[in-house]
């Protein structure tokens, strides 16, 4: 079956800054798995999607986001 395209409110023309600790708002663009998802998925630009893996990330190591989820 095809994937279908996430509606999240992502705006390409918008100024998008991801804190760290908007945990609720990075927990949008992880899978059930907490995987991160793709482009294609969220809808974002290359360089959203850079900012927003990026900010996950950075939320992994300092222990706000598990890595895995079971």
């Amino acid at each position: 079956e095809p994937q279908t395209q996430k509606s999240l409110p992502v705006l390409c023309g918008q100024v998008h800054l991801y804190r760290l600790k908007d945990t609720a708002k990075l927990r949008r663009f992880l899978s059930e798995r907490s995987k991160i998802l793709p482009r294609r998925t969220t809808g974002t630009c290359a360089m959203h999607q850079r900012e927003l893996t990026e900010a996950i990330k950075r939320a992994r190591q300092i222990a706000l986001l598990p890595y895995v989820t079971d």
